[in-house]
């Protein structure tokens, strides 16, 4: 199973953030958020995370370490996850459900921004159909 979902988020027709989600594309997983706005540009590399890198010119050298999931071969430059569980949030979540539970702190996300989230994934499948027209992501 391959999807790739791009998405371009604009206020008044001006856009500013361009969101790519991509699962088992060649290379492994890779989801990037860029953020270009008239006075600022953000990249976030969520998957590969680039804060360790390496590279392995014989791929028996790391045989038995585990770089990442989802990818064919150590060999070349691999993208390490120093802490793969910490930089794609498992930590947090946990820990925000268990404050929430605990000590009835509220909750850092609620259905509305679920639904928020999958309306601007929708509208991006939406745009896509249509050949990549604009499209109006619905509030509900």
């Amino acid at each position: 199973m391959i999807f790739i979902i791009c998405d371009w988020i604009s206020f008044l027709l001006a856009p500013i953030a361009f969101i790519s989600i991509a699962k088992l594309v060649l290379g492994g997983v890779h989801n990037v958020l860029e953020i270009n706005t008239n006075n600022h540009r953000t990249i976030c590399n969520i998957c590969p995370n680039n804060a360790m890198q390496a590279y392995i010119p014989n791929e028996d050298k790391f045989k038995n370490i585990y770089v990442v999931e989802k990818t064919e071969t150590k060999q070349g430059w691999s993208s390490i996850s120093p802490d793969e569980g910490w930089f794609n949030g498992y930590q947090h979540d946990m820990d925000a459900f268990y404050r929430s539970a605990a000590y009835d702190e509220p909750i850092d996300s609620n259905s509305s921004l679920a639904a928020d989230v999958i309306a601007t994934i929708y509208a991006g499948y939406v745009s896509a159909e249509r050949k990549g027209i604009a499209v109006t992501i619905t509030n509900l």
